[in-house]
């Protein structure tokens, strides 16, 4: 049986429609991180490696990520 995502966006987004949810459900057993548009739900989504996603997030929380 495969698992499916459970998405989540993050609670500081204050549903302003400029978001994005993750599915960190799938980190451990397959090693990714889903991401997609909150906008476009039926879009397409970006399958992150865990490190990739978490190198992501640390890089938010620092103030290295802009744009």
């Amino acid at each position: 049986m495969t698992e499916s995502p459970q998405r989540f966006t993050s609670s500081y987004s204050s549903g302003g429609g400029q978001c994005v949810e993750v599915a960190t459900n799938l980190a451990a057993a397959h090693n990714t991180v889903p991401v997609r548009d909150s906008k476009n739900p039926s879009g397409p989504a970006l399958d992150l490696s865990t490190a990739s996603f978490a190198a992501f997030v640390a890089g938010v929380k620092t103030g290295g990520v802009t744009g």
